[in-house]
């Protein structure tokens, strides 16, 4: 790709006229779907593609380019725009991935989205990983091109999925003169800090109870390859631990300490309520896929990043922890089938050698990566019930940051019922959008209930589902937030 200045703008042609522009961003839909296959595997989710509606979109002018600090980036704008621009910021991509830039969540919603009129514009990051110092500023110099090649939008909103709903935030919070509103989906709203804590939980857990023998390291790795080695032998004892009720009932205490649902791809049917051996199956899925990249992997990741680890589990409860979490009765019960003690198990844990972080790492992942909840501007997050990968009480992390910081006012939260991580519908995410637009235009939320979005859900694309429903997620397990100065080690 060459060079903004170097780059020109082409207009689309109807799709079935221009085969090789579309040859090309077909390519880059394959790089996506392939950043995307690695973020879902660590959930164990498996998400289908939406797909594209049957008519063609309008033609737009279509650039790509490459940003001073080596980020490229996409801008599709319609011709008969609109007005607004959505910036959008892409989920997380592991280290030594390709870079591509992506403008929207799927090509389904990116449809939907330029037929009604949006420039869709966004970049890559200059390096891939947890690269949030990159993203943001990455993300606004994209915003400047757009602004420079055809003038000041009527209106701006930043939205993200997943890591993106990191970056989207963190735009949101530090430079809302550029943004009039925001819209997070499926995103890492409560930070960094409490993210990588969080993380840690489940496998110091899975340590203590299956491996306590075991020399492995769950925190503090030179490299990938001994992040990598580490992985190999927790998810090995973890493997032979399925094989019997007391290691079930092990398994699931580990996963309800991330808040890890019974329920977390699409791909699984939908246990009944009480169905706890299902659910364990489940959480079992999803914390090898957790094993397998973001808590050894990623983390070796961020951890170069930081300096050092950026994470700690001195003065933490473990019984406390997992009397709030909302699959304790499925713990409760695997232990008594299984004929174990919960409480010495509990015991354990509680007494066993504890993590503590590098004060200089916890500083730059909170200066990086945790917020303030001082929102300026309207924000909408959007959220699944059974995300494994980023666990829905995240929203209430982000709930209590913005009521500390007294801007919750502008913050609305919804939930759709589905598992998985970020497996929304094309209408679903049109109608956050829209609802989003109309908190922008009237200057106050309205439409923000679950009948109010499905039916905007349903007028904005009948084909795909409309899945909102009441819901008012658990506590989160290890809130960290800038707005509650007494939280650290």
């Amino acid at each position: 790709m060459t060079s903004p200045s170097r780059t020109r703008a082409r207009t689309l042609l109807p799709r079935w006229t221009r085969l090789p522009r579309l040859s090309r961003s077909s390519r880059l839909s394959r790089g996506t779907a392939a950043s995307a296959a690695l973020l879902l595997a660590a959930s164990a989710a498996s998400i289908a593609a939406p797909v594209a509606p049957a008519y063609a979109a309008a033609p737009a002018e279509h650039v790509e380019g490459r940003l001073p600090s080596g980020a490229v980036y996409v801008m599709d704008k319609p011709v008969d725009w609109n007005g607004t621009v959505v910036l959008f910021s892409h989920g997380y991509r592991p280290a030594g991935t390709p870079l591509a830039a992506q403008n929207a969540p799927d090509d389904a919603t990116k449809a939907l989205l330029l037929e009604k009129g949006y420039a869709l514009i966004g970049s890559s990051y200059a390096t891939n990983g947890w690269a949030v110092a990159d993203a943001v500023p990455d993300q606004l110099a994209t915003l400047d091109v757009f602004t420079e090649r055809v003038g000041p939008a009527r209106r701006t909103i930043a939205w993200g999925m997943s890591y993106g709903g990191l970056v989207t935030t963190a735009i949101a919070e530090r430079h809302p003169e550029r943004i009039d509103g925001s819209l997070s989906g499926c995103g890492l709203v409560h930070g960094g800090v409490a993210n990588w804590n969080n993380t840690l939980d489940p496998v110091f857990a899975l340590k203590t109870l299956l491996a306590p023998g075991s020399s492995v390291d769950v925190v503090g790795f030179p490299d990938q390859a001994s992040a990598a080695a580490a992985a190999g032998t927790l998810s090995t004892a973890v493997a032979g631990a399925q094989a019997t009720p007391e290691g079930r009932a092990r398994i699931a205490l580990a996963a309800a300490l991330h808040n890890i649902p019974g329920w977390n791809a699409t791909s699984q049917p939908k246990p009944a309520p009480d169905d706890w051996n299902a659910q364990q199956a489940n959480q079992y899925q999803a914390l090898q896929g957790l094993l397998a990249l973001p808590a050894f992997s990623w983390r070796q990741e961020a951890e170069s990043r930081a300096g050092g680890n950026m994470s700690w589990n001195t003065g933490v409860d473990y019984t406390k922890m997992l009397r709030r979490s909302p699959v304790f009765k499925e713990v409760t019960e695997l232990y008594r089938d299984a004929g174990l003690s919960l409480k010495n198990d509990l015991r354990a844990l509680n007494r066993a050698p504890r993590i503590s972080a590098d004060p200089a790492a916890v500083d730059w992942m909170s200066r990086t990566s945790a917020f303030t909840g001082r929102l300026r501007k309207p924000q909408l997050d959007i959220h699944t019930t059974g995300d494994a990968l980023v666990p829905v009480q995240t929203e209430s992390a982000y709930r209590r940051a913005t009521a500390a910081a007294g801007s919750s006012s502008r913050l609305r939260q919804a939930y759709v019922d589905n598992a998985g991580h970020c497996t929304f519908s094309p209408a679903e995410q049109m109608a956050a959008l829209h609802t989003l637009e109309k908190r922008l235009t009237s200057g106050h939320w309205q439409g923000t209930d679950p009948a109010s979005l499905n039916a905007t859900a349903a007028g904005a694309d009948p084909t795909t589902p409309a899945r909102y429903i009441p819901y008012r997620p658990a506590p989160y397990p290890r809130p960290y937030d800038l707005a509650h100065p007494a939280d650290g080690r």
